[in-house]
């Protein structure tokens, strides 16, 4: 097993299955083989004749209906654009280097998701409110737009340029801790949505967005998992608390 076992593609509602075939033909170039798509326009998709030399890896793509699914198993959550500073994002974009480094240090430990949106649209803010951060692929200003299977090759081939580079250092002596899963943090993020419901906070009207506020608020705090379980821990009981005060 190598690094890049640890690295999951991942397509967000992508619309042309030719664009399916071209990402995993791009995967098999440099190595890649978990392929995920997330509510594919076409359900034909794994007939895509642009997968030249990568039908395998494209009849064992997995397909999910959402983005929480589909990144689950995964310690880092990394979204892509093209898109420069004129985009609204809410997250830390990062230089397409830069970004691919942190990935390369994180694929040593675990499971690791890059997203990429629809051909039309990229990804949505509710799409990238699964992501920790965003990486930007350095187009034109002139001329901003990317095929997907290019933009899927030009990230994976700077995953795979240099990859030998060591990791930084811990201090000796120190534990290293093991960051939360993905579904560890979507499960946190449900039960703290769940509780400030309860309580009244939340308002019917902006109810979506506050979840994405919650789920992008938890990103940040980078948990591991011991963390996690300890406000899972809190969360329950400040919820059991919350239905015991109402039946007084």
């Amino acid at each position: 097993m190598t690094d890049l076992d640890n690295l999951r593609v991942v397509l967000v509602a992508t619309r042309n299955p030719l664009n399916i075939g071209a990402a995993a033909r791009a995967m098999s170039n440099f190595g890649v083989r978990r392929l995920r798509v997330v509510n594919p326009y076409d359900a034909a998709f794994r007939e895509a004749r642009s997968a030249v030399g990568a039908s395998g890896l494209l009849a064992k793509a997995e397909q999910y209906d959402g983005i929480a699914e589909a990144v689950a198993d995964c310690k880092l959550v990394v979204g892509t654009t093209v898109a420069g500073p004129r985009r609204d994002l809410q997250h830390p974009l990062h230089r397409l280097e830069d970004g691919v480094r942190a990935i390369k240090r994180q694929l040593k430990t675990g499971p690791v998701a890059l997203l990429f949106g629809s051909e039309r649209y990229g990804l949505s803010n509710q799409d990238l409110s699964h992501c920790q951060w965003v990486m930007r692929i350095p187009t034109r200003e002139e001329h901003g737009s990317m095929n997907l299977g290019q933009a899927v090759a030009v990230c994976l081939y700077e995953v795979v340029r240099g990859r030998k580079t060591a990791p930084p250092k811990t201090a000796r002596g120190r534990e290293k801790k093991t960051p939360a899963k993905s579904r560890e943090i979507e499960r946190l993020t449900q039960h703290l949505f769940q509780v400030l419901d309860a309580s009244g906070y939340v308002k019917p009207r902006a109810a979506a967005a506050t979840e994405e506020n919650l789920r992008r608020m938890i990103r940040r705090m980078q948990l591991d998992a011991e963390d996690t379980v300890m406000w899972l821990g809190i969360l329950r009981q400040i919820a059991w608390k919350l239905r015991t005060s109402g039946n007084d």
